[in-house]
């Protein structure tokens, strides 16, 4: 049946399969995606949105890449938020509520527009080897399937067990059986294993909510939008979403489930993510709160079905019921479905390269929840870097990889490969120490020439990206050359509460004070003109502001990464042998065996490694 040899197989259709595959056969392998529902490819599993704290910032970057997230968030979404406007620009965080069913179908379309890429329906129970190489896949049919490349996407699949209170069953997902014969095949080949716990919370029927009770949540006056491209636009219209609150009877309501709780008798024994914890993990942990957070939230433009997101929950089903009702708004609910927890199979990332190739098979990637993610962003972004660098590995070209100070998704890699996690890992721009080079409003000034040399963005995109690139020098150059008189400036100054000036000032030094935008700057001619004169967007004067309001900090942070990356000019010869180095201290000499960092500045970021090791290590290394 399969005669031909593939490229690449992708093995899943979420959110790091469907990344994965479109970024290898954009490149030009050819490649097939096998999984297991062809109907569910792009699910939302969990709750219907994109983006949020970092997880924005990842959706511009895989958008600056050459992905489709950003595009189909775009063309499915029913709200656009921009987070964290009070913070600086460096916490700027896009999100949007998306319609799920929309998403999906967007996802699948783009896929099948796609050229060199192919789709089977089953599920992959084997992998073929030769040697250390990977071969292929077999699926539960028995059918072989050959390819030079292989990345596993299984997200909650393998091994899936779900738990709604007392009753358990297999699934990867409600409605959908869980993968099995993985996980087995790859501890035979040698590489360690270990369970993960999610959860997802009840989807009610809206019609059966009490809104007036609730408070609205609109989206953004002035909607933008993920995708750089072109072929997006801002929304016209939006759907709201609504916020409430648990109360003291409701958490005595939960309460009374806890025996009867598989988070509390035993029967989960895998570790849940700490930032989005289950309504019951919550007042558990925090218990001196008297109420919880709830964002009631549609999804889509024309379904009723509500995403009660705030309620992630294993509590068997009249429980979540029962306590659902005593939510302000919730008096009358009726359930679509429970909500409930899913323990699955993942593989510690430390056995894996920066290209998110293995470290013991040759050819096979790992991208996803496998990897002891959560998240679709975090997913997604893992996707297209494993099919970025399985087509680079089946060209026989250089690995593709992204340094902390170049992207969110360098740090997501690098966390990822030299600590590990032993919880689900998700992004924070906590986690990210060059936050004001890792801008969401800079992800293609930093990432679309990167990926347009490797052949995934297209001119078009690149051509795009370094004229809204030359506008914004140019605006620059204009505030900076520009001045202005105290008599056209003081009413500006006055009108937003900033001292007024006694003589003339360059137009930069008017904006780089707190109270000042590029906004205020609109109302004086000379501006108006210029910018109307060489057509420049929003996202032009954005640009503008943002590097002449931070320069001074964007080229502190600059410096402070050029010095850091000097490290990464130091290599690690391969197969060291760190056993050798007494002078090494024992955690440091376990660690880095087990890690096998390929630079002195990998080797620096890993928990254990001293700076009196790094020494040792600078001095064996000549330096």
């Amino acid at each position: 049946m399969f005669h031909e040899v593939y490229d690449v197989i992708v093995v899943g259709g979420g959110h790091a399969g469907a990344e994965a595959a479109a970024a290898t056969a954009n490149m030009g392998s050819k490649t097939l995606m096998v999984t297991m529902n062809l109907q569910n490819i792009g699910q939302m599993s969990c709750n219907p949105a994109m983006g949020g704290i970092a997880k924005g910032q990842i959706v511009r970057e895989i958008d600056a890449l050459g992905g489709y997230s950003g595009i189909v968030s775009d063309n499915t979404a029913i709200q656009f938020k921009m987070l964290n406007r009070s913070k600086g620009p460096a916490m700027w965080s896009p999100r949007v509520q998306s319609d799920r069913m929309l998403f999906a179908a967007a996802w699948r379309n783009m896929l099948e527009q796609t050229p060199n890429l192919d789709f089977y329906q089953d599920m992959v129970s084997d992998l073929l080897f030769e040697g250390d190489k990977i071969a292929g896949v077999v699926t539960s049919l028995g059918i072989e399937i050959k390819s030079k490349s292989v990345v596993l996407t299984s997200g909650t699949f393998l091994n899936g067990l779900i738990h709604i209170g007392q009753t358990q069953f297999g699934g990867g997902r409600a409605g959908e059986s869980a993968s099995f014969g993985i996980t087995e095949r790859l501890n035979e080949r040698g590489f360690e294993s270990g369970r993960m716990k999610t959860g997802t919370p009840p989807r009610v029927d809206g019609r059966s909510l009490d809104y007036s009770k609730m408070i609205e949540q609109p989206g953004d006056d002035n909607p933008s939008k993920f995708s750089y491209a072109s072929q997006t636009t801002p929304l016209s219209q939006q759907r709201s979403c609504h916020m409430t609150y648990t109360s003291p009877v409701v958490h005595d309501l939960l309460r009374e489930g806890f025996d009867r709780s598989p988070m509390f008798n035993g029967r989960i024994k895998s570790i849940g993510p700490r930032y989005c914890p289950s309504v019951e993990d919550k007042i558990n942990r925090f218990a001196e709160k008297e109420r919880h957070q709830i964002f009631v939230e549609p999804e889509g433009w024309d379904t009723v079905e509500v995403y009660v997101n705030g309620f992630s929950t294993s509590l068997p089903e009249d429980v979540q019921f029962k306590a659902l009702r005593a939510v302000l708004g919730f008096e009358n609910v009726k359930f679509f479905r429970p909500g409930y927890a899913i323990e699955y199979d993942y593989f510690p990332p430390t056995q894996l390269k920066h290209t998110l190739e293995t470290k013991t098979v040759d050819g096979l990637f790992f991208a996803g929840q496998i990897n002891g993610t959560t998240g679709y962003e975090e997913a997604a972004s893992q996707g297209i870097m494993a099919g970025i660098n399985a087509h680079q590995h089946v060209a026989n070209k250089s690995p593709f990889t992204l340094s902390r100070d170049e992207a969110y998704i360098g740090v997501l890699i690098d966390d990822l490969i030299t600590k590990g996690t032993e919880e689900p890992y998700r992004m924070f721009t906590s986690r990210a120490e060059y936050r004001t080079l890792l801008r969401q409003d800079n992800a293609d000034v930093r990432l679309t020439p990167k990926a347009h040399a490797v052949g995934l963005a297209t001119d078009e995109r690149l051509q795009q990206m370094e004229r809204q690139s030359k506008k914004a020098q140019s605006l620059i150059s204009f505030f900076n050359k520009t001045s202005i008189r105290p008599e056209e400036v003081n009413p500006i100054l006055l009108q937003n509460e900033s001292a007024p000036v006694k003589q003339s000032l360059k137009m930069s030094k008017v904006l780089a004070r707190p109270n000042i935008t590029i906004e205020c700057l609109l109302t004086h001619k000379p501006v108006v003109d210029y910018v109307a004169e060489q057509n420049m967007d929003t996202s032009v004067l954005e640009q503008a502001e943002i590097q002449i309001k931070y320069a001074g900090y964007i080229a502190k942070e600059k410096a402070q990464a050029d010095k850091l990356t000097q490290l990464d000019h130091v290599p690690i010869p391969k197969g060291f042998d760190y056993e050798k180095v007494k002078s090494l201290s024992i955690e440091a000499r376990q660690k880095l065996s087990k890690i096998k960092p390929i630079t002195i500045a990998q080797a620096s970021r890993i928990s254990g490694v001293s700076p009196s090791d790094l020494s040792v290590l600078l001095v064996y290394m000549g330096r």
